[in-house]
């Protein structure tokens, strides 16, 4: 995010030609009617001088009559407009702000995972959400009342000149004076506006946090913890509020002190014309008729500036967050994707993250329509692997090719539609079991659906399901077990039907009867695709084609299971550290009686891990 502020002609510049300027028709209309409600405030200020001189003082039935008349007609004018332009301007502002929310997300969803691992969910959920809500409001607080208020102020002012212009002139007297502290006080607004963003953003995140993790919070007691931390920021966070509030407030009562010099001039200059008779008694009640009705608007067009200042505030991140560059595009003249059952082949490939080096110089290759196998520990780079071919980031060197076809060269959406990927987090969302499934596919048969049920073993819980496939599954599948949501995930690739499928440690969280059902629907899914398959537990990939062995971003060794023990070295290592007279070291079920996260230890920590473990039971 940038630390300058942007000006607020070019934030508004930015909002009209982006959003407001589709509009402009309806705008006009509205205008139109507000400036009828803003005038009749003036020609009821006028109206006060024959009121009071004709009727009152001379006692003419006749203006009696017609000034009652002009009276019901300026209420009536300013009633039909004043509703008119607010239903226009609420449709504007409401669909501009739709608009920009859209645009908004539109822009993150494309951006790359690094961008999404500096920005959190909660600071984005934020910005797409509160900071737009604070733009639409503002936006009708100042066109409501910049557009009205000012005609009113105008409209007023010219009456009131009208009436006298050396008594508008002392009325106005304090209004250069005030212009240095109003500036002083909305930059101390924006100032503290945008600290507020800030913390709402930081809340905003710490209850994502809070309510994703709401087991290990209460299985470790953190609740009172975890309410102090957000109770931390949510003083800063209010402290931040009070204070642009005070700065609004005092934009306004400024112009309080301002406006009571005024009457006080007026009252004794224009006092003593009253007095001598040179002055009307209805031409003074017309003149503080005005002034005193374009006080109100005067008021609340001094709040809209401190007002205007909160929005540029959220105006600043929203444009910084349109403007930051997506990294990743599609070409601008794509090559056709391969057809078939594509090989792949990664060459020289180098990659850091920042000043990390991920990959050194990596080279291998995945045959055609069949099983890869990658192994090694935590930050060898096989994740890194997945991420590369679907070119959730690039390499700063090197060829990353699908059926001889470099990832780069592709479509995004053409290269991510050849894969289908199974992690081992199952991830679902908050809809119908049917719909995570279909993800709006309206192309897909009953007969079709039935079919890839079966085939993932869905269809075994199915029945046991109140409402069957339209169960809603809850917050990320919550409602469904760790081997049910997989089958889900499992059916999902199935009706992809992609040529190449990507599995991460795929049945590494489920009890021992939950995978053996999953491994039969992840054999039948990858039965003649391009299959790749990160894996930390060596007895799942016993019969791959090949098994590739990673250390520190390179491949130390490959080959078939039986070929990798036999030549010993760190496949062999590994193996023996899993496994010794064909007996798992660590009894998964047991380990993941302590923590449901315990089947996806990589092997070279398995020791380690072990040690730990019997340091724990005693």
């Amino acid at each position: 995010m940038s630390a300058k502020h942007k000006s607020s002609r070019e934030l508004m510049g930015w909002l009209w030609r982006g959003y407001l300027y589709k509009h402009l028709p309806l705008l006009g209309i509205a205008m139109v009617f507000m400036l009828l409600e803003g005038s009749m405030v003036g020609v009821l200020s006028y109206m006060m001088q024959p009121m009071f001189d004709d009727v009152f003082v001379k006692g003419n039935t006749d203006a009696l009559k017609w000034v009652s008349l002009a009276f019901l007609v300026i209420f009536a004018i300013r009633g039909i407009a004043g509703v008119v332009q607010k239903v226009l301007l609420t449709r504007i502002s409401q669909e501009t702000a739709a608009h920009l929310r859209l645009d908004l997300l539109n822009r993150l969803i494309r951006q790359d995972t690094s961008f999404h691992q500096t920005h959190p969910p909660g600071f984005l959920i934020q910005r797409v959400q509160m900071d737009v809500s604070a733009v639409n409001h503002v936006w009708q607080v100042i066109i409501t009342g910049a557009g009205r208020d000012a005609v009113s102020l105008v409209v007023l002012i010219g009456v009131a000149i009208n009436v006298d212009w050396v008594w508008t002139a002392v009325m106005l007297i304090g209004v250069p004076v005030l212009l240095l502290p109003v500036a002083a006080a909305q930059r101390y607004v924006r100032k503290k506006a945008a600290q507020a963003r800030d913390l709402g953003a930081e809340l905003s995140t710490r209850l994502d946090e809070i309510f994703h993790g709401i087991v290990p919070i209460k299985l470790n007691n953190l609740e009172k913890y975890q309410v102090n931390r957000f109770d931390g920021h949510m003083s800063g966070f209010v402290r931040s509020e009070v204070r642009a509030s005070f700065g609004t407030a005092s934009i306004t009562g400024l112009v309080d002190i301002m406006a009571g010099v005024g009457f006080m001039g007026v009252l004794l200059y224009g006092g003593s014309e009253i007095i001598s008779g040179e002055k009307t008694v209805g031409e003074f009640m017309s003149f503080f008729t005005a002034i005193g009705l374009a006080f109100d608007p005067m008021r609340r067009l001094a709040s809209v500036s401190g007002t205007w200042q909160v929005a540029a505030a959220a105006l600043d991140r929203l444009k910084d967050l349109m403007d930051e560059p997506i990294k990743l595009l599609s070409p601008d003249k794509p090559v056709a994707a391969p057809s078939g059952r594509p090989e792949i082949a990664l060459t020289d490939v180098q990659l850091n993250y920042g000043e990390a080096s991920v990959l050194r110089g990596l080279t291998l290759r995945a045959e055609a329509g069949k099983t890869t196998a990658l192994v090694g520990a935590s930050g060898a780079g096989k994740s890194t692997i997945f991420n590369l071919l679907t070119r959730l980031v690039d390499p700063q060197a090197g060829s990353v090719q699908v059926g001889d076809v470099e990832v780069r060269d592709m479509s995004l959406d053409k290269l991510r539609d050849l894969y289908s990927v199974v992690t081992q987090e199952g991830l679902l969302f908050d809809e119908t079991l049917r719909e995570n499934i279909l993800l709006g596919r309206t192309d897909v048969s009953d007969a079709q659906l039935q079919e890839v049920l079966d085939a993932a073993h869905v269809s075994d819980f199915l029945p046991k399901l109140d409402k069957g496939l339209y169960t809603l599954v809850g917050p990320r599948g919550s409602a469904l077990s760790g081997g049910q949501r997989q089958r889900v995930v499992i059916a999902r690739a199935l009706l992809r039907d992609t040529p190449v499928l990507l599995l991460d440690e795929a049945t590494s969280a489920l009890d021992a009867q939950s995978e053996k059902v999953v491994q039969e629907a992840l054999d039948r899914l990858s039965g003649g695709r391009t299959t790749i398959v990160i894996a930390h537990r060596l007895s799942t990939i016993r019969n791959a084609d090949k098994i590739v062995v990673m250390e520190r971003g390179e491949v130390a060794d490959e080959g078939t299971h039986d070929e990798l023990l036999a030549r010993g070295g760190i496949y062999a290592d590994l193996y023996r550290l899993q496994f010794q007279d064909g007996k798992t070291v660590i009894d998964p079920e047991g380990m993941a009686a302590l923590t449901p996260h315990a089947k996806e230890i990589d092997p070279p920590q398995v020791g380690w891990v072990r040690r730990m473990f019997e340091r724990l039971m005693g």
